[in-house]
């Protein structure tokens, strides 16, 4: 984003929801920023955002009508998961997770983690700047192999030329591929981009899913990110029974930016979450559709 200017608290919504969301709806990718002190950042990340509370969180999702929620571990935290916990256990059985796992990780840990609401593993290749596709396809293959037994999903933050590398091993995974942000579409450069094809493929196969979030990482063109509209009504043409929606809440800034190092804070997006749930209705204007995406694709992925 640019030209945009970035607050130490996280946004809520300014502008109310024009239609009627279906009951049950999730809101699919957000994080919670716990009490640093009970929850320390892992010391190699790459930025460090302020304060997300789960109250601050239930109050986003009273405004936007909606009930459920997907908690996503952040890359600030490595492996720690204690801060998405924290924010499952406030919520309650509304709440699923999304874990991030490494080999130290036991059977064990990932059978509590299961118990807890866990329903995922998150890889994330974007905030890192991992583009090597022999990275991608050794982390992926890794994390399915762990994922096969419990059935749980592997989410990917990464770009479309990562999505292209993979293509296969997604098509041939036993459980099912979740990529967030549009799959890293850049909205300026056209639908023929490199990989989006293989996105679209891919969601058409059913293998995998994509969430329709986070659209002001995609797109410059604020307050509305027109330019993603495309996007979104390509992909639920091609399986609307296979995409998700989510806010991407607290709408960190994870971008490297000259002279903020990665401990100092880095302010968030003041995005209005109900301007952008609001887009919805033009990206999928049947009510029918909209349910799917908002209410029952994410009760299959989550097992809510």
């Amino acid at each position: 984003m640019t030209g945009t200017t970035l607050h130490p608290r996280a946004s809520q919504p300014a502008t109310p929801v024009d239609f009627d969301v279906p009951p049950h709806a999730c809101d699919c990718h957000t994080h919670i920023h716990g009490d640093v002190d009970k929850f320390p950042f892992f010391p190699g990340r790459v930025y460090t955002p302020g304060p997300a509370s789960p109250e601050e969180m239930a109050e986003l999702h009273k405004a936007l009508h909606v009930e459920r929620v997907v908690i996503v571990t952040p890359s600030v935290y490595g492996t720690d998961n204690a801060s998405t916990l924290f924010g499952m256990k406030a919520r309650g059985p509304t709440a699923r997770g999304v874990a991030v796992i490494d080999d130290n990780t036991t059977e064990a840990e990932l059978d509590a983690m299961h118990a807890q609401g866990f329903r995922g593993i998150r890889i994330n290749l974007a905030t890192g700047g991992i583009n090597d596709p022999a990275v991608g396809r050794a982390r992926f293959t890794a994390a399915v192999e762990r994922m096969k037994t419990r059935g749980w999903h592997v989410q990917l933050y990464t770009t479309l030329p990562m999505i292209s590398a993979i293509r296969d091993l997604v098509l041939a995974s036993p459980v099912p591929a979740v990529f967030d942000h549009f799959g890293g579409v850049e909205a300026s450069r056209g639908l023929q981009q490199p990989g989006f094809d293989d996105l679209i493929a891919l969601v058409r196969s059913g293998k995998a899913y994509v969430k329709i979030s986070g659209a002001y990482r995609s797109s410059a063109r604020a307050p509305d990110y027109q330019d993603v509209a495309p996007y979104a009504r390509a992909l639920i043409a091609a399986n609307a029974d296979r995409v998700v929606w989510g806010t991407d809440w607290p709408h960190p800034d994870s971008n490297h930016v000259e002279g903020r190092g990665p401990t100092d804070i880095a302010p968030f997006y003041p995005i209005d979450d109900g301007r952008l749930l609001n887009q919805l209705t033009a990206w999928a204007p049947e009510s029918d559709v909209r349910r799917k995406i908002l209410a029952d694709n994410p009760a299959r992925l989550y097992e809510f």
